[in-house]
C-alpha cells in the first residue's frame, strides 16, 4: 500500500499477537460505530479488536506519533503496521468474511483499491457533516489549534 497524506501505512512499535488486529475509530460517530460493529473478519485470519480513538491508549499514541489525524480517517493496526483511511477500509474488506449482506457489500466495494481511494474521502466528508450536525467535538490527536469542532 502506498504512502501519501490521504492514505498511509506506517510501521509501529507496540507488540500485539500476530492474529490480533486493532481497528481504531471514533466511537462517538454513529456511522463509525455501526460500521465497526458490523464488519467481521474471517476467523482463520484472526481477531478484530475495536479501540475507541477518544480513549488514551498505546495505539493512539502510535497514531499521533505517526502524524495520522484520526479525525480524518480510521486506522487498522495489523502486523505492526498502521493502515490509515482508504488503506484501512481496503485492508478490512480483504480480511472480512463474506457472510451477511453488509460484509459481502463491504467486500464488493472496498476490495478494489481504486474504489476505496475514491469513496473513502466522500464517506469521511459525510462523517464530518454528521458530526457537525450532532455537535460532536474533534478528537484532535495532533493538537492543531482552533480544531476542536467539526
Amino acid at each position: 500500500m502506498s504512502e501519501s497524506h490521504n492514505e498511509q501505512v506506517t510501521q509501529t512499535t507496540e507488540k500485539q499477537s500476530d492474529d490480533e488486529f486493532l481497528l481504531v475509530y471514533d466511537k462517538q460517530c454513529p456511522a463509525c460505530e455501526n460500521y465497526s460493529q458490523m464488519v467481521r473478519i474471517r476467523e482463520s485470519v484472526g481477531k478484530l479488536t475495536l479501540v475507541d480513538a477518544r480513549d488514551d491508549s498505546p495505539v493512539m499514541q502510535e497514531i499521533t506519533e505517526a502524524g495520522l489525524d484520526i479525525d480524518d480517517g480510521m486506522v487498522l493496526k495489523m502486523h505492526d503496521k498502521l493502515y490509515y483511511g482508504s488503506d484501512a477500509i481496503h485492508a478490512l474488506s480483504l480480511l472480512s468474511t463474506r457472510s451477511g449482506f453488509f460484509n459481502r457489500l463491504n467486500y464488493r466495494i472496498f476490495s478494489s483499491k481504486r474504489a476505496s481511494k475514491i469513496l473513502y474521502p466522500i464517506l469521511a466528508a459525510c462523517r464530518a457533516l454528521l458530526l457537525k450536525l450532532l455537535r460532536r467535538t474533534r478528537i484532535n490527536n495532533l493538537a492543531k489549534s482552533d480544531n476542536d469542532r467539526f
